[in-house]
């Protein structure tokens, strides 16, 4: 049966509160900037039901926010058809004042039409916003309705901002899409593909926004009751959940009979397959009408499984959706809005085809017969998988309102194109627009545990120090503790954190995660999978390296090692550790064991390190054997000179080793020569293995060491590596930035 119930009144979704909550804050400057406290004046134009579901969230924030914009709204397109269900009351009942409704809809059923209607609509629109006079106008995706928006105010001189820009699918709305991108002078997208086929389609990357998608702040906070009422208005007071289809499906204009067809396969395969679905009209597009009456001839407005609607308001069809036992047709809402609540979804055709799909999404791309689509059905129905954020995480109106504000109307209107295209090593962070891309850096040494924000600049922006528990269960609930407070306070730092990348002492595997191995230094910390837990508490990757790598690794991206092919990184502190990269990468070894730098032996003799072994540089030179020097010295009452002073409960530590050799005891100051010839001697040899041209000393310990080194390399080194440079790090927290490094070189697509 044919349904079509009155619209219900519904509240102004939730962003209306959400944003009046939100609309005290900052950007006053940016509006003096644009002279005498001007307001941003937006044009949204909506041209049908879907894209009105990704602009509405936009408009509250606007609506919320008049002392920043002045929101002008323009209705075109189906909203105004019946046969579509008059869409425009919906805007109405949201509380939006229509300022311009425009009849741009050509009837007819082949292409014709649609060139017609965008015809018809570049008549109309100039009339239109020279009135409006807008500073901005909003468009969103790839209907033919948006192309002549973006034609209009392009011609205008109007600058316009792309919703959804960047993506691909399988049909004629490709190329719209990406000819409202070349006319755009600003971009929102919702995942880091669309955004780097922007930057690939010569965009200037400071004016693009990796946002979301706007609806996902609906449907990630979509929580109904009532749900099962929704349900049974409109498929029957004796459906259950899981237990309805939700179909959804356009023409292809690109393949009109083809995919008339494939939705003849469709139907039939519903009717076999008897169970209750709901049945949504198409789009206005070539063919539409011939899909309808596909529809009319099997009967599906009369048949009892069926119940054939012209619209469903978007707070309710989330409801549906969430709720389904499965979703089949070629809408973009299946393989997008849908993944958020894990329902399963069949997607036909070509018309989605190179959109990124969640898990939940079975592709039929061809049929001659219903079997596959009947097989698919049985496949699907029913189950429930994982939800999806591949395209947006909640929180993309806030960051729209921000890039909205940022806008400095002084720019020269003439957009800019970056030729050639973005090459790898040019920076995307546009903090002065959007949140700061950075990475959550943990640093897990002998002593302490240091968590950190750390952005794309290598700026520490906010640092957790803890001390390292003693036992396994101890530190990694710390780990995780202190992970997810810093998670959340980088939200109100203005933080996107892209994944998390962590330093620790032992042996790792990196590309598994997992800590094998490790010295006395730290206990219970063998055969640990750090990656697993850590990405499960916060949905985010995660990377696991050595701290002697992590402090190469930050030499390389943020220090002394920047841009040089071969160097190696000592560093200095509780143990010792090092990197080596080697034409420009890190060396891990086939046991992941190399650059265990800390464990050259230097003496035979020498004292027992805490790997077991003797005379290895660490039991030389580590913190925790210049501890144990000052101990028996301290012992021995040798230690304290004069100027020196010590609490009886103090524990004496390498620090005041370091100090008494500086005040002129001579026992203090031997023990430190020998400390750094041990190293040296170390060094030596490592460049008579690797012949890097730079030695790069870190950690606590380091300035005291580097004169020890380049003594010995004189004395010691073969003439052919004499002119090493030997320097000390200038890196504050070298292991917390290499920690980072190892997300931020990965997630900006830079060889790791």
């Amino acid at each position: 049966m044919l349904l079509l119930p009155p619209t219900p009144p519904h509240p102004p979704l939730f962003q209306e509160v959400y944003f009046k909550n939100h609309s005290k804050q900052k950007q006053k400057e940016v509006m003096e900037k644009n002279g005498n406290n001007h307001k941003l004046r937006v044009c949204v134009a909506t041209c049908n039901r879907a894209d009105y579901s990704k602009l509405a969230p936009i408009m509250f924030g606007i609506k919320a926010e008049p002392q920043f914009f002045e929101l002008d709204v323009v209705v075109l397109g189906s909203h105004l058809i019946d046969d579509y269900g008059n869409t425009y009351r919906m805007i109405e009942q949201d509380d939006f004042d229509i300022h311009t409704r425009l009849h741009t809809i050509v009837r007819g059923e082949d292409e014709a039409a649609m060139v017609e209607s965008v015809g018809l609509a570049l008549v109309k629109l100039p009339d239109v916003l020279n009135r409006l006079k807008p500073d901005i106008m909003i468009v969103h995706g790839d209907r033919f309705d948006a192309l002549a928006l973006a034609t209009s105010a392009a011609l205008m001189n109007i600058r316009i901002l792309h919703i959804e820009g960047g993506e691909v699918s399988g049909t004629i709305d490709d190329s719209i899409r990406h000819a409202i991108t070349k006319l755009a002078h600003y971009h929102v997208c919702c995942t880091r593909s669309a955004e780097q086929h922007l930057i690939a389609m010569c965009e200037d990357h400071d004016r693009i926004l990796l946002a979301g998608c706007p609806s996902y702040d609906k449907l990630l906070s979509a929580k109904n009751k009532d749900y099962m009422s929704i349900i049974r208005m409109w498929l029957g007071e004796d459906v259950k959940t899981r237990d309805y289809i939700v179909a959804l499906q356009h023409p292809v204009t690109t393949d009109i009979k083809h995919s008339i067809k494939m939705f003849e396969l469709t139907l039939d395969a519903l009717i076999s397959f008897n169970k209750r679905t709901l049945v949504l009209f198409p789009n206005v597009d070539a063919g539409d009408k011939e899909m309808v009456r596909v529809m009319r001839k099997k009967g599906i407005e009369h048949h009892p499984n069926f119940r054939a609607v012209k619209h469903v308001p978007f707070d309710q069809f989330i409801q549906l959706v969430a709720h389904a036992g499965c979703m089949i047709g070629n809408s973009s809402c299946g393989v997008r809005e849908v993944g958020a609540f894990g329902t399963p979804v069949i997607n036909l055709g070509t018309r989605q085809t190179g959109r990124e799909t969640g898990e939940n999404v079975l592709h039929v791309r061809d049929a001659d017969t219903q079997d596959k689509i009947l097989h698919a059905l049985q496949l699907q129905f029913g189950k429930q998988y994982p939800c999806s954020k591949i395209y947006g995480d909640g929180n993309a109106v806030p960051r729209i309102l921000k890039f909205l504000k940022s806008i400095d109307l002084k720019e020269p209107l003439q957009k800019k194109f970056c030729f050639p295209p973005v090459k790898d090593n040019i920076s995307q962070d546009i903090d002065h627009i959007l949140e700061t891309q950075s990475a959550l850096a943990v640093d897990l040494g002998g002593t302490n545990l240091r968590v950190a924000i750390v952005s794309m600049k290598g700026e520490i922006v906010k640092k957790y120090t803890q001390l390292n528990p003693k036992t396994y269960e101890d530190r990694l609930d710390l780990i995780l503790k202190m992970c997810v407070e810093a998670a959340s306070e980088a939200v109100n730092v203005n933080c996107r954190i892209l994944g998390v990348g962590i330093s620790t002492g032992g042996r790792v595997n990196p590309r598994e995660g997992v800590v094998l191995h490790s010295t006395k230094l730290i206990q219970e910390w063998s055969s640990v999978d750090l990656r697993t837990p850590v990405s499960d508490a916060l949905h985010l990757p995660v990377w696991v390296d050595n701290d002697g790598n992590c402090a190469a690794l930050a030499e390389r991206k943020f220090g002394h090692g920047k841009g040089i092919e071969n160097f190696v990184t000592l560093i200095t502190g509780t143990g010792i550790g090092g990197g080596i990269i080697h034409q420009h990468e890190l060396i891990h070894g086939s046991s992941f064991c190399a650059a265990e730098l800390g464990h050259i032996v230097v003496s035979l003799d020498g004292p027992e390190c805490l790997c077991g072994s003797q005379g290895c540089i660490e039991a030389y030179a580590c913190g925790i054997a210049l501890q144990r020097e000052a101990k028996k010295l301290h012992d021995e009452d040798l230690l304290l000179v004069e100027g020196m002073s010590m609490k009886k409960e103090e524990v004496v530590s390498a620090a005041h080793l370091i100090q008494a050799a500086k005040l002129g005891n001579t026992k203090a100051d031997s023990i430190l020569r020998t400390a750094g010839t041990a190293l040296g001697l170390g060094v030596v040899n490592i460049l008579h293995t690797m012949n890097p041209s730079l030695v790069i000393l870190s950690g606590v310990l380091a300035s005291h060491y580097v004169n020890a080194v380049k003594d010995v390399i004189n004395r010691q080194a073969l003439s052919s590596v004499k002119t090493v440079d030997v320097v000390v790090s200038n890196l504050a927290d070298p292991a917390l930035l290499g920690a980072a490094s190892l997300v931020l070189d990965y997630t900006t697509r830079r060889i790791y």
